[in-house]
């Protein structure tokens, strides 16, 4: 007799990071052909970097957020809560990626993997040398972690992210989105920190994937985005 077992179900923080990485996909997609509707959608994009989604209501015709609404196989309905932290999750997420595919003609959006980690954590660590703690970087890792609300963690994030461009190091900003809605309900920021501790430490410096070069910036002073190109704001 065979035993069918039950239907995996599909969690908001998993129709969240979907949902983000096919976004990711399409717009960087589009942003590294050059065509002008998605390096437009970038530039107008970057203005929501660190800010909240309701400070700039023409972003959220960028930002569709339909598909939350409907519900897939394996998965339930989302409460208004649900939904409001999903866009807000996203909205982070994606104006953060805009800022950082900024002048970059390589993908900054790369999906995290065994081999190729591309955590907050990790990246954070791609900026140090190896062996090496950089204290100042790893403070602003620290206190995303520790911000009083998504507002706040938006901002820090925002200034690790400059850092990460000018030092030409890629980041999973789906799986970003995903922890960013856990961070947001009752016990989500310890969950997120943890995990952003192990992505961290699970860092690796492999023939493969080797850091880059740091790039000459002080790291003690806030991070500033002076980069610009074409699609500059």
């Amino acid at each position: 007799m065979t035993t069918e077992s039950a239907p995996a179900t599909v969690t908001a923080r998993e129709r969240v990071t979907r949902l983000a990485a096919a976004h990711l996909t399409t717009l960087q997609r589009g942003y590294l052909a050059d065509q002008s509707h998605a390096v437009a959608s970038l530039a107008r994009l970057r203005r929501g970097a660190g800010r909240q989604a309701g400070q700039l209501p023409d972003l959220w015709a960028l930002i569709d957020t339909g598909p939350l609404h409907h519900t897939p196989d394996g998965a339930r309905p989302l409460s208004e809560h649900e939904l409001e932290r999903a866009e807000d999750a996203l909205h982070v997420a994606l104006t953060l990626y805009a800022l950082h595919q900024q002048s970059r003609r390589t993908g900054m959006y790369q999906p995290d993997r065994p081999d190729s980690r591309r955590g907050l954590g990790a990246a954070v660590r791609r900026m140090m040398k190896p062996g090496e703690i950089d204290t100042p970087v790893h403070k602003r890792l620290v206190r995303a972690g520790t911000a009083a609300d998504l507002a706040t963690c938006a901002q820090r994030l925002r200034d690790i992210v400059v850092l990460l461009r000018q030092n030409d190091i890629a980041l999973d900003h789906a799986l970003l989105a995903g922890q960013l809605y856990t961070w947001q309900w009752p016990g989500g920021a310890d969950t997120v920190r943890r995990e952003w501790g192990r992505s961290f430490h699970a860092w690796h410096n492999s023939a493969d994937d080797a850091p880059p070069a740091p790039a000459p910036v002080d790291r003690n002073m806030p991070a500033r985005t002076t980069d610009t190109d074409k699609d500059a704001s």
